[in-house]
């Protein structure tokens, strides 16, 4: 497997239906809409990874928005969450612009790729544990095929932690038992990859102060520099609450 196969592999992805609860939900949310987005045509499907094959830096999540990446069809596009990570990796000089409105909107990712371990929206924004082993085979596969050019993994939260784990031992990396505990700035070494973990960009995250931009941008700008990506900027004074 190698890096040509991406484009088929986001290709299966998307059409993917073997959760039926979570198919039930996005296709619900895609003809219902939101107000604010009425005139919108809905993605209403799994989405895939975004950024490019040959990545050096990947950032797993957790799943797409209702009205986000499911709406949009593109990773962490159009909702809270997307603004906040987005705006953090340009502001390191990993994305081409802070902003993510749609899909065709020319954003560009500098040797960054973003993935989920769960491609379609769940209800509550809460995936089962079995939606989740469900959809894992799809992360080892991206796994597999960015293995050649990987060198650095930022995983967002606890629950994205726990699915990408099992995946990189199914992917060929060796990890360790018991398994490294999650927290935010925690590094860990797995055989030539360096893997992160960063609280996730959620709003309740972002909004109490949990988060803040300055503590993304360091996680972000730290496993750039592990992936021998060129970032820009140091640490930053930040005067969010709650620090």
């Amino acid at each position: 497997m190698d890096a040509s196969g991406l484009p088929l592999l986001d290709r299966r992805i998307a059409d993917c239906r073997a959760c039926p609860r979570l198919v039930s939900w996005r296709e619900e949310v895609a003809r219902t809409k939101r107000a604010a987005f009425a005139d919108w045509t809905y993605w209403g499907r799994p989405v895939p990874g975004f950024g490019p094959a040959d990545a050096r830096l990947l950032i797993v999540g957790l799943a797409p928005a209702a009205h986000g990446g499911n709406r949009t069809g593109r990773m962490f596009t159009g909702d809270r969450s997307g603004d906040v990570l987005y705006e953090a990796l340009y502001d390191v000089g990993l994305a081409s612009q802070p902003t993510a409105v749609h899909a065709h909107d020319g954003l560009e990712l500098y040797g960054v790729r973003v993935t989920s371990p769960v491609h379609c929206a769940p209800p509550a924004n809460k995936p089962t544990p079995e939606e989740r082993d469900t959809c894992r085979p799809w992360l080892v596969q991206e796994l597999r095929l960015l293995r050649p050019t990987l060198r650095a993994v930022v995983v967002l939260g606890a629950f994205g932690w726990q699915a990408a784990l099992p995946a990189f031992a199914e992917a060929g990396w060796s990890v360790p038992r018991p398994r490294p505990a999650f927290s935010h700035g925690a590094r860990f070494h797995l055989d030539g990859l360096e893997l992160f973990g960063c609280f996730h960009v959620s709003q309740r995250n972002t909004f109490t102060g949990r988060l803040t931009p300055t503590m993304l941008r360091d996680v972000l700008r730290t496993a750039g520099r592990a992936a021998e990506l060129p970032t820009r900027g140091g640490q930053e004074a930040d005067a969010s609450p709650g620090d």
